[in-house]
Parts: C-alpha cells; sequence; structure tokens
C-alpha cells in the first residue's frame, strides 16, 4: 500500500467515524424530544463541538492530501467527494444540535395527539434510518444503497407537506400551543432539511465512485 492510499484509508475511517456520530446526536436528539429530558439534550450539544472539531480535522487532513501528494482521477474525486460530505454531516449535526435546545429552553412537552398527527418521530426514524444507510453506502462504497435515501427523502418531504396545514389546526383550536406549535414546526422543518443533506452525501459518494454529477440534474424547485 502506497502512502497515498494509506491517508485516503484513514480519511475514510474518520469520515465513518464522524457519521456514526452524527447518527448518535440525530438519535439522542430524538429521545430528548420524546421524553423532553435536558440531561440528553445537554449531551447533544455537549458533543456538537466533537461534531465540528471532526470536521476541521479532516478538512486539514484534506489540505494535507493535495498539497503532498497531488491526487488525481478516483483519488482526487475522493478527495472532493469527503470535503462536501464532511460539510453536510456538519449541517445534520447543527440540526440535531438545535432540537436539543429547543428542549433545554422550552422543556414543555407537546400534546400526544398533535405529535402523532405531525409524524414528527416518523421523521426521526426515517433520518436516522438514513443516515444508517449511508453510514454503510460509504464503507462498501454502495451506489445502490445509497440511492435509496432518494425514496426515503421523499417520505420526509410529504410529512413536512402536511405537516403545516395540521399545525395551523391545531392553532386555530388552542390558540394557547401557538408557540410550542411553532416549535414543533421548527423541529420538521430541521429532520426535513436533514433530509436534504443526507440526499447531498449519497450524491457526493455516488459522484466519487461512478464518476457521475446528479445535483444539478434535479427538477427545479417550485
Amino acid at each position: 500500500m502506497t502512502h497515498l492510499e494509506e491517508e485516503l484509508e484513514q480519511l475514510m475511517e474518520a469520515v465513518v467515524s464522524m457519521t456514526k456520530m452524527t447518527i448518535s446526536q440525530m438519535q439522542k436528539a430524538k429521545e430528548a424530544y420524546l421524553t423532553m429530558d435536558v440531561d440528553i439534550a445537554e449531551e447533544v450539544v455537549h458533543n456538537e463541538a466533537r461534531i465540528n472539531a471532526m470536521e476541521l480535522s479532516i478538512d486539514r487532513d484534506c489540505e494535507n492530501i493535495f498539497a503532498l501528494f497531488n491526487p488525481v482521477a478516483s483519488d482526487l474525486r475522493l478527495v472532493m467527494a469527503v470535503l462536501k460530505i464532511i460539510a453536510d454531516l456538519e449541517r445534520i449535526g447543527d440540526y440535531a444540535h438545535g432540537i436539543a435546545n429547543y428542549v433545554i429552553e422550552e422543556n414543555d412537552r407537546i400534546s400526544e395527539d398533535l405529535l402523532d398527527k405531525t409524524q414528527v418521530f416518523k421523521m426521526f426514524d426515517v433520518v436516522i434510518s438514513m443516515l444508517e444507510d449511508i453510514k454503510i453506502a460509504i464503507v462498501e462504497e454502495d451506489t445502490k444503497l445509497a440511492r435509496k435515501v432518494y425514496q426515503k427523502d421523499s417520505k420526509l418531504n410529504k410529512i413536512n407537506k402536511n405537516a403545516s396545514e395540521i399545525i395551523t389546526e391545531f392553532i386555530k383550536s388552542d390558540p394557547e400551543i401557538t408557540r410550542k406549535a411553532l416549535y414543533l414546526f421548527s423541529v420538521i422543518r430541521k429532520l426535513e432539511r436533514a433530509g436534504d443533506h443526507i440526499k447531498n452525501i449519497a450524491e457526493d459518494l455516488i459522484f466519487y465512485v461512478e464518476v457521475v454529477v446528479l445535483r444539478h440534474k434535479r427538477a427545479p424547485e417550485n
């Protein structure tokens, strides 16, 4: 194994570690929100610094590889993909951090009926499942598995689309829940955006493995 190959192998191990940490953050954010457990939420907030440190460390590793080895072809694609992947993982970590902050600041549970009808916990489960898929896809360079996140992301989009109307109706029937309901909608939006970032990671992995750029082939948004 060449020195460059060793560096790239270590780079991917670091990316997988960051992915695992991101999964843990989202799992704990879900648990904190489900139970309104401030201690778990505080743990998520504390661990956000670790996510950020991982991103900076991997970014420096990529810079060193560019400077020392001048990678080309598939090696270059790998380093470029890694830089984009860690940026998306950091943003997903930010969303988990934001959800945990809500638990700390409000610590006031929303009605079970509203939680059930908005399907927020299904969204948590879908996001975590997508992250698990993408972790395996990264390890195995499995673009078929990476593509499975697209269908799961569409579930998030559907729930997000329906949530606005559901929350509006609840607020009309009980204006006193307005603040909590708007926080709930913020959580739903964060989860929907997390799905978008996971989809970005899938696209970057496909770019690296198959030399296919997908982001500019999306249909225009309304």
